[in-house]
């Protein structure tokens, strides 16, 4: 069984992938963090509600009459964190700030985690539905 072709796989490995770049950009504005005249460099944010549309809902199954049918309200929608224009830049025209960089390498890190996680969490729930507990 492929697992990157069920689409909640599909999207945290496309996740994933993504993270991997930003990871790699990151580390390229650090190492050249000495390099006059260079401007740090970022990813586009990975649109999520686009990665959604892509894929196609799942919609629950009364498997009961007595069952109810979900009542939730629609979340609000998201909002995009505007871009801060750079504030420091060194007498040389570097930009980058080495602490903004790092909290993003942080940040990205701790994403990359939590994808890691729920993709090794949704796999134990497909072995438990298969009937298969080991490893």
């Amino acid at each position: 069984m492929n697992l990157n072709k069920l689409p909640l796989f599909e999207m945290m490995t496309r996740r994933m992938s993504w993270l991997n770049q930003r990871q790699e950009v990151l580390a390229h504005n650090i190492a050249n963090s000495d390099t006059p005249e260079f401007v740090p460099q970022d990813l586009e944010p990975m649109d999520f509600r686009r990665t959604l549309n892509r894929v196609q809902p799942v919609m629950p199954e009364r498997t009961d009459p007595v069952h109810l049918v979900g009542t939730r309200p629609m979340p609000k929608p998201f909002h995009e964190e505007a871009q801060r224009e750079r504030y420091e830049t060194a007498p040389a025209g570097n930009a980058v700030v080495l602490e903004e960089q790092l909290i993003k390498v942080t940040e990205t890190q701790m994403q990359y985690q939590l994808v890691t996680n729920l993709y090794r969490k949704h796999v134990g729930m497909i072995k438990t539905a298969l009937g298969r507990t080991g490893a």
